[in-house]
């Protein structure tokens, strides 16, 4: 088990965690979720590596043993010659060559107890990684992956998405005490995040994951760690469970708070009513009747409920100003586009890109879709033309290439056109920068507050065409709705690259589906159908559909007061989020 009381932890320039505290026991599955900056990829590598930070109060860690660590980032060899198999049995020949060698020493040494003692750790190490079934849990393992297809493949051949979970099945054979890993579905397409689904139900650990992906979110783990505000949030359950426990409160606090402000102004009223007889008559008696008023008056301002229950750091998402177009102009022509590298990946791609229009290009990893983009980007290729009325904006999923990394987020928007730091902090305080944190240097930031960087300096000017490169990648849950709904407001036209699913379905026109080599066309209605059918319950669109729907309502009520609605509403939303399992 973990366990951390009053943890503090923060840097020169911002404190991270106040006072935290919080459990992990064994074999529980948990999601530490937060705003982007909150601090949640430092405190894992906190609970992992304590010896390497200055902190306050306590953090301890009972039988954890080894702990195995998954990046975000998926770095490889490119000339790695091994087949995926050999790749997830080195440690097991790596172990049985030590032990071998160690067998070895027996015969010829000075030292045999303590040859004897490392054969023996071997031995244990082998034992806790059930090496005699080796062969077997890597089979059911890459099954479980949907990847017992690609035993024999070579690594360097994997697409991005499959190396990533290759990485998190070596882990997990290594059986450590604990499993932590830092947003593992990270630009992994909706097959491989399947994958990755059934590798976390399926593990049998103690498991720690920071993940924005909601989808993962609803069909995984067993317990919540809300970081936000400097403050931990410990929940056990799902997070639908969990998010339904957060607008229940919301609800019920909101209508104390109503309560409370009618007896407050019930009280307000007495008050002014007893200095009118005050001034009509001099009795002490009544002087003392309105100084207890007054009194008790304050009392209840100073106590009043402030609501909402959770204040949740969402940015201010704004695309930026259209230029004047033509409701009917084409701004983007591709015609008989065709793409290849060691194979053909699209060929004969045609499409048009009209003014408001927002299209999606959705599909499996390692199938071209970002090159495609970025070809459409550089526009050198003979097959992709812009309209004369074509204003671009191009967001990168590689952040290094948008964003200066020796730069500090102010000289980067002094770069982009900001004229004064005030300037620049009023403009990044609706992305959720503080004034404080304008010197920080960009590598200093986190892989969400890189994005959201990028998102602010994309939304300055005018543009009317949005090259879109996974952009509600490492945004945290909040944070990719912001986005969403920022898109369906912008009047211009998208071509967004994306493996979020919830993002292209809430808020793009119609999707270009890899398949077979070439992109077909698809409403979102049609996309939708296709993405459950394949991969949820019958009933289970329909589910979702209706709770978004209440939750929308719901806070519609909140919004402008009527609790007793949203209350009321509130139990309809629970009936639905206990169908849906």
């Amino acid at each position: 088990m973990i366990k951390a009381e009053k943890l503090s932890y923060g840097f020169p320039q911002t404190d991270l965690y106040d006072k935290i505290s919080f459990t992990l026991e064994d074999n529980r599955h948990c999601a530490l979720i937060g705003s982007n900056g909150s601090g949640k990829t430092t405190l894992v590598r906190l609970i992992c590596h304590p010896e390497e930070f200055i902190y306050e109060g306590s953090l301890t860690h009972d039988g954890t043993g080894r702990i195995g660590y998954v990046s975000q980032y998926a770095a490889r060899d490119k000339n790695q010659s091994l087949t995926v198999r050999d790749y997830l049995m080195t440690d097991f020949l790596e172990l049985e060559a030590q032990a071998d060698a160690l067998c070895a020493q027996m015969g010829d040494t000075d030292d045999l107890d303590a040859v004897l003692e490392q054969y023996q750790q071997v031995l244990d190490r082998q034992s806790a990684m059930d090496a005699d079934n080796c062969g077997e849990n890597i089979r059911r393992q890459l099954q479980l992956a949907e990847l017992e297809d690609k035993a024999d493949l070579q690594l360097h051949l994997l697409s991005g998405g499959e190396y990533k979970l290759v990485q998190i099945i070596r882990q997990m054979l290594r059986r450590p005490g604990l499993l932590v890993m830092d947003e593992p579905d990270v630009f992994l397409d909706f097959e491989n995040l399947n994958g990755l689904r059934d590798l976390i139900n399926g593990y049998k650990g103690t498991m720690l994951v920071v993940t924005h992906s909601r989808y993962l979110l609803s069909h995984c783990f067993d317990k919540l760690w809300h970081l936000e505000n400097r403050d931990l949030q410990e929940f056990d359950g799902s997070f639908r469970d969990y998010q339904f426990a957060l607008l229940s409160r919301k609800v019920e606090q909101q209508s104390a708070a109503a309560e409370q402000q009618e007896w407050i102004d019930k009280t307000a009223a007495l008050v002014e009513r007893l200095r009118d007889d005050a001034t009509e008559v001099i009795d002490p008696r009544r002087g003392r009747a309105l100084k207890g008023k007054v009194s008790y008056l304050r009392h209840l301002q100073a106590w009043q409920i402030k609501t909402p229950f959770v204040d949740i750091r969402r940015p201010e998402i704004r695309l930026p100003d259209t230029v004047e177009t033509p409701e009917d102009a084409v701004l983007l022509q591709v015609e008989n586009y065709n793409l290849s590298f060691e194979k053909q990946l699209l060929e004969n791609v045609s499409f048009e890109l009209h003014a408001g229009e927002k299209i999606a290009i959705v599909g499996p990893n390692g199938t071209g879709k970002t090159s495609l983009l970025r070809d459409v980007k550089a526009a050198e290729n003979p097959a992709i033309h812009y309209g004369e009325a074509a204003v671009t904006g191009f967001f990168s999923q590689l952040q290094e290439e948008a964003l200066d990394e020796d730069h500090s987020i102010l000289e980067e928007f002094y770069q982009a056109g900001q004229e004064s730091e005030s300037e620049t902090a009023e403009y990044l305080s609706r992305w959720c920068f503080e004034p404080e944190g304008l010197y920080r240097r960009i590598s200093q930031l986190s892989g969400g507050e890189k994005n959201l960087l990028q998102l602010a300096k994309l939304a300055l000017g005018e543009k009317n065409l949005l090259l879109l490169d996974e952009p509600s990648s490492h945004l945290d849950t909040f944070a990719q709705m912001e986005l969403e709904q920022a898109i369906k407001d912008y009047k211009g036209a998208v071509l967004m690259v994306s493996h979020d699913f919830y993002t292209v379905a809430n808020c793009m026109d119609s999707v270009l589906y890899v398949e077979n080599g070439t992109l077909r066309p698809m409403s979102i209605r049609a996309f939708r159908k296709m993405i459950y059918k394949q991969h949820f319950s019958k009933d289970y669109l329909e589910l979702e559909l209706k709770q978004k729907a209440l939750e929308t309502k719901i806070a519609g009520c909140l919004e402008k007061g009527e609790n007793q609605e949203a209350a009321t509403l509130l139990e309809q939303l629970e009936s639905v989020i206990a169908a849906m399992g």
